[in-house]
C-alpha cells in the first residue's frame, strides 16, 4: 500500500519524523572506522529491506521511504557509507568527497550484515539499492557470501556521465592527478556543498521532496557532502569500466531513468543483458526515482513490491498491497 504523496507530505512529516525517532540509530565498527545506521523491525515484518543509498546521501534523507515501508510491515537496515552522512569523514575538508579504494564500500557493507544485520534479523531479505549504492552492492554480492534472496536496483551506477569528456579521458586524468599527489583535492570542477534551485537541479522532477530534502541538508550541515576528489573519481571510473560485464547468481530488478544526467541508463541495458535473472523497467523521470512525482515514485515502489514479493513469497505469503491510495 502506498502510504505517501507529495501533495500530503507536509501533513505526514509528524508521522515520518516521528517513526524515524523510534529507529534503533547507533554505529558499528567498519574496516574504514565507526559508521552510522538506523534500523526499524516492526512487530510483524514480512521481510527486511537493506537500504544502500547512493553518493552524497544519508539514512536522514530516507526518512519517507522508511515510514513508508513500516507501514507496509517491511523491516529497513540502512547506514550511512563511509566519508559521507554521519560516518566518520577522511579528510580535513569534509566537503570533498573521498575514497581509498572503491571495494571498501563493498567491504563496508559486509561488515555491516554481519555486525547489525545477522544479529537482529533471521527473515527473508532483499536489498534495495541507489544509484552508487547499486555498484556497491553489485561488487559485495560478487565477492562475498549473502543472505539477501536478490536485489533491486534503482538508478545504478554501472557508468558515470563524464560529459563533456569521454569516459577515458576523465578517468586519464583522474589517474594522472593521483600520480602527482592530487588524490585528495576537488577533481575539475568541483565544489562544496551547494544547493542548487529546484530549476537547476538535475535528481527530480517532485519539488516538494527535493524542498525536504534541501531543508533537511541546511538544517543538518553534518549531512552535506560536496563535489567528488580526484581519488574517488578515479576509482569510481575504473570500478565502473567493467561493470557491466559482471554477474550476479542472484534475482535482480532495475528501474531506470530515462532522464538521468548523472549515471547511464545505456549501461542498465548493458548489465541486464549480462544476467540472465535481471528484469529491467524504464521510467520518464531523472535520477532519484525512489523521490520523483508520485506516478512515477509508485510505479517505480511497485515494480520493487512485486520483485519483494516473488521472493519471499515461499516464506512470507502475506505481502504488500499494490494499490494506490491518497
Amino acid at each position: 500500500m502506498f502510504y505517501s504523496d507529495s501533495n500530503h507530505l507536509i501533513d505526514n512529516l509528524p508521522y515520518i519524523e516521528a517513526h524515524w525517532k523510534r529507529c534503533d540509530q547507533g554505529t558499528f565498527e567498519s574496516p574504514l572506522g565507526p559508521l552510522f545506521y538506523a534500523c526499524h523491525i516492526p512487530e510483524q515484518a514480512h521481510f527486511a529491506v537493506i537500504l544502500v543509498n547512493g553518493r552524497i546521501e544519508s539514512a536522514h534523507k530516507y526518512q519517507e521511504l522508511l515510514w513508508e515501508l513500516a507501514n507496509n510491515q517491511i523491516a529497513v537496515f540502512t547506514f550511512d557509507h563511509p566519508g559521507q552522512g554521519l560516518s566518520g569523514r577522511f579528510l580535513d575538508n569534509e566537503h570533498i568527497g573521498y575514497i581509498p579504494r572503491f571495494t571498501q564500500y563493498g567491504d563496508c557493507l559486509d561488515a555491516f550484515f554481519t555486525q547489525i544485520v545477522l544479529p537482529k534479523w533471521q527473515g527473508k531479505s532483499v536489498i534495495l539499492a541507489h544509484s552508487m549504492g547499486g555498484a556497491i552492492a553489485c561488487d559485495y554480492l560478487s565477492r562475498f557470501s549473502s543472505p539477501v534472496a536478490g536485489a533491486f536496483l534503482s538508478a545504478p551506477m554501472f557508468a558515470i556521465n563524464t560529459a563533456p569528456y569521454p569516459d577515458w579521458f576523465a578517468r586519464g586524468i583522474a589517474s594522472l592527478a593521483c600520480n602527482l599527489g592530487l588524490s585528495k583535492h576537488y577533481a575539475i570542477g568541483q565544489t562544496d556543498y551547494q544547493p542548487k534551485a529546484f530549476t537547476d537541479n538535475e535528481l527530480t522532477q517532485c519539488e516538494q521532496r527535493y524542498t525536504l530534502f534541501r531543508q533537511l541538508y541546511q538544517a543538518h550541515s553534518a549531512l552535506q557532502l560536496g563535489g567528488v576528489s580526484f581519488r574517488w573519481l578515479q576509482q569510481a571510473l575504473t570500478f565502473t569500466t567493467d561493470l557491466t560485464k559482471l554477474r550476479i547468481n542472484l534475482p535482480l530488478s532495475i528501474a531506470s531513468a530515462q532522464q538521468d544526467s548523472i549515471v547511464c541508463p545505456a549501461a542498465h541495458t548493458m548489465f541486464a543483458a549480462n544476467n540472465n535473472a535481471c528484469q529491467l523497467s524504464h521510467y520518464p523521470g531523472k535520477h532519484e526515482l525512489l523521490c520523483e512525482v508520485d506516478t512515477i515514485r509508485r510505479a517505480v515502489l511497485e515494480q520493487f513490491y512485486t520483485f519483494a514479493a516473488q521472493l519471499v513469497a515461499c516464506d512470507k505469503p502475506k505481502t504488500p498491497s499494490l494499490s494506490a491510495t491518497n
